[in-house]
């Protein structure tokens, strides 16, 4: 067992005498965890108690709240990584504990291309085997502290990797906690010949937290005849054709209730339905609805944090459940960003329109640094506190007050506002050196803001004490932590729209820099023509590791249109992927039919990092080269 220094001791029985929980760090070295009887055993798997402490947490950073929202609960939209975003959500008490439902569909991992609207791959994941089976483990781990005691967790995967999932989410919520796999099945059409039985299901993996859950069965209404006659009834389908009885007279049909079992008939999404918003791996509403009425009941929470097309979202608005959803895609935000906005009120998108309940949308891991400069001290503070993982714990050191913990280090965050603004110089340094170094540890961390500081070290020695200036917005140098920084990569095409992402750390906003030429080209067999943005120059300004070295055009994702903007809601109508604008030459066609008054158009880069710009029909009237974004 590590041993501890004196001075740890001193806090361990300081925060025992309080009441206080021990912080993550002490627990794993007073209480290492027990061995289990048995487990799947591959390379790469970490202990779940280093999973908890060393992930890094990311705060929150509201950008939009779309309704009018009192001081109660609003419905969150999260864009970030996961793993990071459940860290945080792991410190709202109003999430950790309370979710009644999870749901996920996280990517499959089978290396398999399924195609997807226009015939183009709708996804291809890359992490597959040891490196897949842990990178969802880590978000079990975490899912497994946000949900309730009374609460179910649903995990949709396919045949590939189900069973090794299976024996994963035994060791994490329990094998006596297994409740139900779910078998839904579909019908695909199928053409082409097959050597194998055609795949036509998925499977769901159910589990609780503790043997004290909360379940809810699910009915749904049958007709069948007064004398159960075989001929002609498929029970199954709850269809009668024709049934007549041995006198050759119609049997009258009754309805009655039939309890849901654990193969679920549901159609697929057809390609004219109703729901369908032509979102790779888009599940259909109905089976969304089963689920989540078998968990919840209404204000429960449920969360998705594999969101997707938006699916958990848009139902549970619909059934009257608050939710949460995470994704780590743009292009998944502004999809569920549209969805909610003009929703129907009936499963499956039909009936009148919904007006969904007040939600906001947030940043987790890309920050817009004026915005946050905005902030009241109170919150300025706790941003800062929880952007470099560090605990808010006030306390004092030879009277000085201190702001809280990082590991097992003080930490100071700098009163930049102090007086109508200070600055942090060699002298600040020098003062608080010689009033508490002698009662420091080894490090000690002051955060600040990067204008606020007038030296350009990363760090000071004083004696046996390092002080780390941690700027804001800043990415922390490589030495403070175990992986060098991992931003949430944007896909280039459809197929890596559901890749795996595992991003580490923060980064701040930065526009692309774009030059493009507007025009019309109307070619003979067209009465209109289209609007055509030639993209001459994209360079991405992120301050990412190996961002600069990126070639021209390189770093560009995707290109999203709004034809209609209203100028206040981005509401997403059409994407455009790098690797299908590079075949056209590096050009966007817009029929001119589809441009309304003003059109938003959206470059993002692979980061992440977007530049806007309105346009009219006017503006591709000519072939003028416009210089757009940068600094």
């Amino acid at each position: 067992m590590a041993t501890l220094n004196k001075r740890d001791r001193e806090r361990i029985i300081k925060l025992l005498e309080t009441g206080e929980d021990l912080p993550l760090d002490y627990k794993h070295i007073l209480f290492p965890p027990e061995k289990k009887e048995y487990e799947l055993v591959y390379a790469g798997k970490e202990r779940e108690e280093d999973i908890l402490a060393d992930t890094m947490a990311v705060p929150l950073q509201p950008i939009k709240t779309f309704g009018v929202n009192g001081n109660v609960w609003t419905n969150k939209l999260i864009f970030g990584d996961n793993l990071q975003v459940m860290k945080s959500l792991l410190d709202d008490p109003e999430v950790k504990g309370q979710v009644k439902l999870i749901y996920i569909d996280p990517p499959f991992a089978t290396k398999q291309e399924f195609r997807g609207s226009q015939d183009q791959k709708a996804y291809q994941d890359k992490i597959a085997g040891a490196q897949f089976v842990e990178f969802l483990r880590k978000r079990l781990v975490f899912l497994r502290e946000l949900l309730a005691n009374d609460g179910l967790i649903y995990v949709h995967l396919d045949q590939k990797k189900g069973h090794y999932i299976k024996v994963i989410m035994d060791e994490v919520f329990g094998e006596s906690n297994f409740l139900n796999e779910i078998i839904w099945k579909y019908v695909k059409f199928q053409m082409r010949k097959m050597n194998r039985f055609v795949k036509n299901s998925d499977r769901l993996l159910i589990y609780s937290k503790t043997p004290n859950y909360n379940f809810y069965s699910i009915t749904y209404k049958l007709k069948e005849p007064k004398k159960l006659l075989k001929k002609g009834w498929d029970k199954e389908l709850g269809r009668i054709q024709n049934i007549k009885d041995e006198n050759g007279k119609t049997q009258k049909i009754t309805i009655y209730d039939e309890k849901v079992d654990d193969v679920w008939k549901l159609p697929y999404i057809g390609a004219t339905a109703k729901e369908r918003i032509d979102y790779p791996t888009q599940k259909p509403e109905k089976v969304l609805k089963w689920v989540i009425k078998s968990a919840t009941k209404e204000n429960d929470l449920a969360i998705d944090v594999f969101a997707g097309s938006g699916t958990t979202l848009a139902v549970a608005e619909k059934l009257n459940r608050r939710w949460i959803g995470i994704d780590c895609g743009k292009l998944a935000i502004y999809t569920m960003q549209k969805r909610m906005l003009n929703l129907k009120t009936e499963i499956g998108n039909k009936g009148k329109k919904l007006k969904p309940k007040p939600f906001t949308l947030y940043h987790a891991g890309l920050y817009d640094f004026p915005k946050l400069k905005k902030l009241p001290w109170t919150e300025w503070r706790k941003f800062a506190l929880l952007l470099f993982n560090c605990r808010d714990s006030r306390h004092t050191v030879s009277g000085i007050e201190l702001d809280g913990y990082k590991g097992r280090s003080d930490v100071l965050v700098f009163d930049y506002q102090k007086d109508g603004g200070v600055v942090l110089d060699y002298g600040f340094i020098d003062d608080l050196h010689s009033m508490i170094g002698s009662k420091l540890g080894s490090h000690f961390f002051l955060i600040a803001p990067a204008a606020s500081v007038t030296f350009l070290e990363d760090y000071i020695d004083k004696g046996s004490v390092r002080y780390y200036i941690l700027r804001i917005p800043y990415s922390i140098i490589n030495e403070l932590h175990s992986k060098d920084f991992e931003a949430i990569k944007q896909p280039i095409d459809e197929s890596q729209v559901n890749d795996t992402v595992d991003a580490v750390g923060f980064d701040f906003i930065r526009q692309p820099k774009v030059k493009c030429v507007y025009s019309i080209e109307k070619p003979k067999d067209q009465l209109l023509g289209y609007a055509v943005v030639k993209i001459k120059t994209f360079k991405s300004e992120a301050m990412l590791k190996g961002a600069s070295q990126l070639a021209n055009r390189e770093s560009l994702s995707t290109i999203m249109i709004d034809f209609d903007y209203d100028g206040d809601v981005f509401n997403l109508d059409k994407v455009f992927y790098a690797s299908d604008i590079e075949k056209n030459k590096w050009k966007v066609f817009l029929p001119k039919e589809e441009i309304k008054k003003q059109i938003m158009i959206i470059y993002l880069d692979i980061y992440g990092n977007e530049y806007r710009e309105i346009k009219t029909l006017q503006d591709f009237t000519s072939s003028k080269k416009v210089k757009r974004g940068g600094k």
